[in-house]
């Protein structure tokens, strides 16, 4: 069965993309069948991967293009359903339904004919939008990269929030499967209560933390993911560590 998750903070720069690419890469690299889809207007995600595309993601949503005709294959064993500024407009569309249901399903219902996958991982954008509303509404596990600040947390808080009204408002089921820390300096204070904050509000969700690596920024600048920009650092070694966590957690 097909681990459908979104990867979300309302809160930006906690490493939503950075972990979408690795967590995605690790897992194809292990042999899992892997989609990620950019629902980041901003389509990080897509750049990240230098990703070429003719269709995406906004033309999935306005119904100018099929499923099959916007995915795109990027690496073995690892496919991207691409966004880019124009996913904005599509969101413009959304806005404009009159079912309020449908517009909060769209992106699930566009997506039923999609199989094949061992995981679909959903890079959301930082804010509380109706793209996002349509993240949670298709997946059925939330990841929620936090970074070593207090800010951070705020954004956490939010998306349980949200996933709390949904359980307890829809016909529709979310976990908060997993807390990922992000930019964590063991040296640093504030990381350090920063996680342990964390571990005491979820116990037993929270990953190793990803500790601060300029490589891994580098790498999304050459369009390569970390296993390929520099296999030895310590960014690929956290990112496969949430691999294994994340495959003996399914």
């Amino acid at each position: 069965m097909t681990r459908i998750i979104s990867i979300l903070n309302f809160k930006g720069g906690t490493g939503k993309t950075t972990t979408v690419v690795n967590l995605a890469a690790g897992l194809a690299l292990r042999g899992w069948r892997i989609l990620g889809v950019d629902l980041d207007p901003q389509g990080s995600l897509t750049a990240s991967l230098g990703t070429k595309y003719s269709h995406s993601l906004y033309h999935l949503l306005t119904d100018q293009a099929t499923v099959a005709e916007c995915i795109v294959n990027v690496r073995d064993n690892l496919d991207i359903l691409p966004s880019d500024p124009s996913l904005a407009q599509a969101e413009g569309t959304l806005w404009r339904m009159d079912d309020v249901r449908q517009r909060r399903t769209i992106l699930a219902e566009k997506m039923q004919g999609v199989s094949g996958y061992d995981y679909i991982l959903i890079d959301c954008s930082p804010s509380i939008n109706l793209l996002n509303e349509n993240a949670v509404f298709y997946a059925h596990e939330v990841f929620v990269p936090v970074s070593m600040e207090y800010l951070a947390l705020l954004g956490t808080k939010q998306v349980v929030a949200t996933l709390k009204t949904i359980n307890q408002t829809q016909d529709h089921r979310m976990t908060l499967s997993l807390i990922i820390p992000t930019f964590y300096h063991s040296r640093h204070r504030k990381s350090n209560e920063v996680l342990e904050t964390l571990k005491r509000h979820f116990a037993g969700q929270v990953a190793l933390p990803i500790r601060a690596n300029v490589r891994l920024s580098e790498a999304a600048s050459h369009y390569l993911t970390i296993y390929e920009y520099d296999p030895r650092s310590h960014g690929a070694a956290d990112y496969a560590q949430l691999v294994e966590r994340v495959i003996n957690d399914g």
